[in-house]
């Protein structure tokens, strides 16, 4: 093959990325592309923002806003982060581009004129009041199975049943509340039933080198028999369909996004065609190889859809691997963008700055390849500071602080070799196939993790050999050992550059490497004597148990606000008299002081003008409170409870209100304008 084009799934713009994205796509796609540019191959990295379909429009509406102004903003901000965390596309646009409007509404027209859908009319739900059809997640109603009262058209989220809107008991609009009706609409089809022979043919015989779990799904799907798929839809928000009485009518997202790829690829290559020559090179000549990187629920639409709609339209290759992950969980759950349940790659850049590498590292170590995985913070920290810190970090310290020390940083002459050596140089030698082929294989967790283990050879030669205690009775000796120490860092570099580009970088500029080629690693004169070496610093910095620790609160914050959200108040209490409430005494005091109680972390001890005297009252509320927060509120206090008496000696005469929200924080109750100390509330 001539070159090879590398796409990743298009991020759909109506939030940021989160890091069961990256796991699942971008970085083993980033790392594969790194690879490839390293042995020094034609290759070409697309991506870009899906920009169309209903999601966008949900979030439009709950912000007040146009879906033009949603995809702008988190299109900035996904592209962002992206270039900030070293995903290395050579092309990062959108599907809102007036080239790719224009690409994929004539991809459209042609497979239209030349009779390649099929049109059908059917009756859908339609909202009469806002004048528009719903798509299934659109709508809402009583599930037929648990009868949850806000089932979704495609899904029950309480009892998991996969349903469609006709199950739906009184399905109304999830966004306006309307009630709705049915009422006939066309649309047209890729007619999937036509080209199963085919797929089956392409997929089942043809590609059963590719991963498990994409070959298994394809099986299934294929094994139920495949049906005609809408390409159209109701919406006006999107690509109008480019024919006549299609009027309020777009493209399918499904069908207009992985178009995405090919409009792309036209715009960069229209951009500079003396670099990228033109897309027909890219994606319509035999010697072009097409790899797609996904996660697990873009399967279909990358091995079925996507590929039927390209023998439809007869110019295109076809792809040769669809390497897709499963998911990545966070801490035992499910990540949920709806409930904000996530690590972001925006906030992790802000809040970690610097720390690309480490994600990466993680990521690439608990990349779900055949499984779902999971992601810790706890986890997260133990693989930093004891592989990339103790591990590789420490070892590139020793040797270049050692050679600094002793030969004022210039790389001292090779020696005679004695076994030891020469063990471990065939042992790093052999690196390079090892690590090769599992990159070849698309098995990058196996090939991150082979890498570092050209750290460990290091890191246990020069323990073996004491280098620090050697230079006092054989000064020579040391020599090759440093020597060897510094091949074998030189080696890192390479290693470890389709992985962590940036520690790559900085090691690179460390040892004044200025070439970087694939077909380098596993060589041992990278290095040469008397080559003089930049100031070495540490390659990692320690997690500390305060970084992590904000993360975790951070999430936990976010699970005690969704359960706030979904929780119900509590029962009402046995009615009682109105004679039993006469005899509370509820009064509205004014703080005068306030301060933490030594020793006891939950009080907070209120010294209280009630408008006859000074009353001391303490509250188990210095969770939520600093005392300066408190000091000349006014308060609402039970005048009449009997005192307390506490271990320290302490009493308090009384009980300050407060009301308990959902997820267990409290807020003080106050009066909304200022009143006399001691006014009865009644």
């Amino acid at each position: 093959m001539k070159r090879t084009l590398v796409t990743s799934a298009l991020p759909y713009a109506n939030g940021p990325v989160h890091i069961g994205h990256l796991a699942g796509v971008y970085v083993p796609a980033d790392i594969y592309v790194r690879y490839l540019r390293l042995k020094g191959k034609d290759v070409l990295f697309v991506g870009g923002s899906d920009e169309h379909g209903v999601p966008v429009t949900i979030r439009a509406r709950k912000e007040g806003c146009t879906p033009q102004d949603v995809v702008d903003r988190y299109h900035n901000i996904i592209k962002k982060s992206f270039e900030v965390f070293g995903i290395s596309f050579d092309v990062y646009s959108r599907t809102t581009s007036k080239i790719h409007h224009q690409f994929a509404s004539d991809f459209f027209k042609k497979l239209y004129d030349e009779g390649k859908f099929i049109a059908i009319e059917s009756e859908q739900y339609y909202d009469e009041q806002s004048g528009e059809f719903l798509t299934d997640r659109n709508i809402r109603g009583e599930c037929p199975k648990c009868h949850a009262q806000d089932a979704y058209g495609d899904q029950c989220e309480k009892c998991g049943s996969t349903l469609s809107p006709d199950e739906l008991i009184n399905p109304y609009n999830a966004v306006t509340g309307n009630p709705l009706v049915k009422r006939s609409t066309k649309h047209w089809y890729l007619p999937l039933d036509q080209y199963q022979p085919w797929l089956e043919q392409w997929i089942l015989q043809e590609h059963k080198e590719w991963r498990p779990n994409v070959y298994g799904q394809c099986k299934s799907w294929l094994d139920g028999g495949l049906k005609p798929r809408a390409v159209t839809r109701d919406l006006n928000w999107g690509i109008p369909v480019p024919v006549e009485g299609a009027e309020g009518k777009v493209l399918y997202v499904w069908f207009d996004a992985p178009i995405g790829y090919i409009s792309n690829t036209k715009e960069l290559c229209d951009a500079n065609p003396e670099k990228w020559g033109t897309w027909q090179q890219w994606w319509q000549d035999p010697e072009s190889r097409l790899i797609h990187f996904i996660g697990k629920d873009n399967i279909v639409f990358h091995c079925i859809v996507f590929p039927s709609m390209l023998k439809a339209h007869g110019d295109y290759i076809l792809p040769d691997n669809v390497p897709s992950n499963e998911f990545l969980n966070l801490e035992g759950e499910k990540i949920s963008t709806s409930k904000n349940y996530a690590v972001w790659l925006n906030e992790y850049l802000e809040e970690l700055p610097n720390r690309q590498d480490e994600l990466r590292y993680v990521l690439t170590a608990n990349a779900p390849e055949t499984k779902d995985n999971d992601f810790t913070w706890a986890d997260f920290q133990a693989r930093c500071n004891n592989e990339l810190v103790a591990v590789y970090g420490n070892f590139v310290n020793r040797a270049l602080q050692l050679t600094k020390k002793y030969y004022n940083g210039i790389v001292p002459a090779c020696g005679e070799l004695t076994d030891t050596d020469r063990a471990a140089l065939a042992e790093f030698a052999q690196v390079k196939d090892r690590v090769e082929a599992l990159l070849e294989d698309f098995k990058f967790r196996d090939a991150q993790k082979e890498a570092m283990n050209l750290a460990r050879i290091g890191n246990k030669y020069i323990a073996d050999e004491e280098p620090w205690k050697v230079i006092k009775t054989d000064p020579e000796r040391v020599k090759t050992v440093i020597y060897i120490s510094l091949q074998l860092t030189a080696n890192l570099a390479i290693a470890f550059e389709p992985f962590l580009p940036f520690s790559s970088a900085r090691l690179r500029e460390m040892i004044c490497m200025d070439t970087l080629n694939w077909e380098d690693l596993g060589k041992t004169d990278l290095l040469p004597a008397g080559k003089q070496l930049g100031e070495p610093s540490l390659l990692f910095l320690k997690i500390e148990d305060e970084t992590i620790q904000q993360q975790v609160e951070k999430l936990q914050a976010t699970v005690r606000a969704n359960e706030a959200a979904n929780a119900k108040a509590e029962p009402v209490k046995p009615t009682i008299v109105y004679d039993d409430f006469q005899k509370l005494d509820i009064r509205v005091g004014t703080v005068l002081e306030c301060e933490r109680v030594p020793k006891m972390k939950k009080l907070l001890k209120f010294l209280i003008d009630d408008g006859l005297e000074k009353r001391t009252i303490v509250s188990g509320i210095a969770q939520w409170y600093e005392p300066e927060q408190l000091k000349g509120k006014q308060v609402l206090f039970i005048a009449n409870l009997a005192p307390r008496e506490f271990k320290n000696g302490l009493v308090s005469q009384g009980m300050i209100l407060s009301a308990e929200n959902y997820d267990g924080t409290i807020s003080v109750t106050t009066v909304e304008h200022e009143v006399k100390a001691g006014s009865q509330v009644s």
